[in-house]
């Protein structure tokens, strides 16, 4: 019997679910030859064993080979590779640098314009530039497409270096234009610097009850400085005292004040700190938080929030996978007004 432990393989790190890795190494391997028509797949407690996954996870897995017409089952023998074609998907590399509810909604707005055109691996580097580097160089031949959301902690100035490893046409960059990658690839991204220069021009008229605008800029972050620029260039262009703080430890929290967040715990800390000096959000204070989630519409009466639209931000850039692009996409800036100004 063939030995398919040498051609289905499971990585741990990636967060694609088993069933999927397992679908997705199957038909690799009879697209390359290694596995053929008439092949007798193991059985599922064998392959259960072998792989130290569930058997849920191989019948899953079954399942969905059975629904692509890639396998039958013979009562008595097992399941047996049949003879009839099917499109091998592509093969896509998702790379985020961390999870969160945002993330969520751009996956799935990714996955789901996709739909079974693509097999995605997908994995977290949890803003750590050496995994990602290890992630990249250890499978750079492996993937028809990488799609990358570039943010890094440290070693910011060098991820263009691993980058343009990657053949151009294979890139795709998402959330954010990475300065230094050469070449033609495709983009999906946020403009930082016009984004919250425009966002906050259009609040100008409930900001005008205020004198000062902060912005909480935590220093040992991912986020771009070209934030910082377009928050600078508003407050000069319209006359408000501002400042940069990293944190509120320290902060003294003065009426006629707006901050605007970036980190969700600010945001609670923030919260916490308005209302243990009975200040009123919305006439003492105001607040603006980035990327627009359920909750914000709830708390305080709805917090005033400024956001990328993530769900297009999924789709443009799967349309530009399917299209084999290299087009580059600015994705609008949302402003939801709400009444914490």
């Amino acid at each position: 019997m063939k030995n398919f432990l040498k051609i289905v393989a499971i990585d741990e790190y990636s967060i694609t679910p088993k069933y999927v890795q397992m679908v997705n190494s199957i038909l690799q391997g009879i697209e390359s030859g290694r596995i053929e028509q008439g092949d007798i797949l193991p059985s599922i407690n064998d392959f259960s064993t072998a792989l130290e996954a569930s058997r849920n996870t191989i019948e899953r897995a079954y399942k969905e080979l059975k629904k692509l017409g890639v396998i039958e089952s013979v009562a008595g023998k097992g399941y047996f590779i049949t003879g009839r074609r099917f499109k091998q998907p592509l093969k896509i590399m998702l790379l985020f640098n961390k999870l969160s509810s945002h993330k969520k909604i751009m996956y799935d707005a990714f996955a789901n314009t996709l739909g079974n055109t693509a097999a995605i691996d997908f994995y977290i580097y949890n803003n750590d530039f050496n995994y990602f580097k290890k992630l990249l160089q250890d499978k750079i031949d492996n993937y028809s497409k990488f799609v990358i959301i570039p943010h890094f902690i440290e070693n910011t100035g060098r991820a263009y270096e691993v980058i343009n490893d990657i053949p151009k046409e294979k890139l795709i960059l998402m959330d954010k234009l990475e300065s230094g990658v050469t070449g033609r690839f495709g983009a999906v991204f946020e403009d930082f610097e016009k984004d919250i220069y425009y966002a906050l021009e259009q609040l100008v008229g409930k900001l005008s009850k205020y004198h000062t605008l902060k912005i909480i800029f935590p220093g040992h972050s991912y986020y771009s400085k070209d934030i910082l620029t377009g928050f600078v260039a508003f407050c000069r262009q319209y006359a408000f005292e501002y400042e940069i703080i990293q944190s509120l430890k320290q902060e003294n929290i003065l009426p006629g004040t707006v901050y605007i967040n970036l980190m969700e715990d600010d945001l609670v800390e923030l919260i916490e700190m308005i209302i243990t000096l009975n200040l009123k959000v919305g006439e003492d204070i105001g607040v603006i938080s980035y990327n627009e989630t359920p909750i914000k519409k709830i708390i305080l009466n709805g917090i005033t929030t400024i956001s990328t639209d993530f769900k297009l931000m999924g789709e443009k850039t799967a349309e530009l996978v399917l299209n084999n692009s290299v087009d580059h996409i600015a994705i609008p800036f949302l402003v939801t007004d709400r009444n914490s100004l």
